[in-house]
């Protein structure tokens, strides 16, 4: 059985660039240095006008926590009824309480305004302090499936836990490991965890010289990438994780 291989993509560009490399489907983001924001709804238009691959949108307004006011909440639910409106596959958010905890109320609100269309607890699930009562909160609130990096900083280190958390799932959700997957050790990680479905990154860089008048002025925080680095997802990358997981 192939395993499916989900991209994280930063612009319509990147799910082009995916959809070539031969990826099964696509998380569409902004703000990927941030973990992730919501896109642009011409972003969404654009990548739906322009490839096939299946787009599973990214739903958070703000990096930080994900213990969200009731403003944002009502932020978030109207950016997801643009997004179906413009065509997203499916949808990717995590709600927790302020003791880190999946808040069920809210997760359910973005669960419901959905319709059927599939969801993704993300990577919130991931600081969450009891990972085995998270996951039977997120099944019962009809999610397909979590995002996880088995609550360590890859899964690599986090397969045993990914492991666990598929074989007590029992096909309730799926499991979809994503975190420090590489073509190197995409095949181990699905050896290790027994998963069908992984989700990763495959970006290259180039550089974007338009700054270099003036090196002085920085847009974005110290943490940020430098004005001139501009990442892209590489067919070639993809093309690789794909292969090695079909292997």
């Amino acid at each position: 059985m192939s395993v499916l291989v989900e991209i994280c993509c930063g612009s319509v560009e990147d799910v082009i660039e995916a959809e070539k490399g031969g990826a099964h489907r696509a998380e569409l983001c902004s703000a990927l240095h941030l973990g992730g924001l919501t896109p642009t709804a011409a972003t969404i238009l654009e990548a739906k006008r322009l490839a096939k691959l299946p787009l599973m949108v990214m739903i958070r307004l703000r990096g930080g926590g994900f213990c969200y006011s009731e403003v944002e909440m009502a932020t978030m639910e109207r950016d997801m009824d643009l997004a179906v409106e413009f065509g997203a596959d499916g949808f990717v958010f995590g709600v927790l309480t302020d003791d880190g905890k999946v808040d069920q109320r809210r997760t359910k609100r973005l669960v419901d305004r959905t319709g059927n269309l599939p969801t993704v607890f993300h990577r919130a699930f991931d600081v969450t302090p009891d990972a085995f009562e998270a996951l039977e909160a997120i099944i019962d609130l009809g999610v397909t499936r979590i995002l996880t990096s088995g609550q360590k900083p890859s899964s690599l280190d986090g397969a045993p836990l990914i492991k666990e958390l598929i074989i007590r799932a029992a096909g309730r959700i799926e499991v979809l490991p994503g975190g420090g997957i590489r073509a190197g050790n995409a095949a181990q990680i699905v050896d290790l965890t027994g998963c069908r479905q992984v989700h990763l990154t495959a970006h290259t860089t180039y550089l974007d010289r338009s700054t270099y008048a003036n090196r002085t002025i920085a847009f974005g925080s110290t943490s940020a990438p430098t004005e001139d680095v501009v990442k892209v997802v590489d067919k070639s990358v993809v093309a690789a994780i794909v292969s090695a997981t079909r292997n």
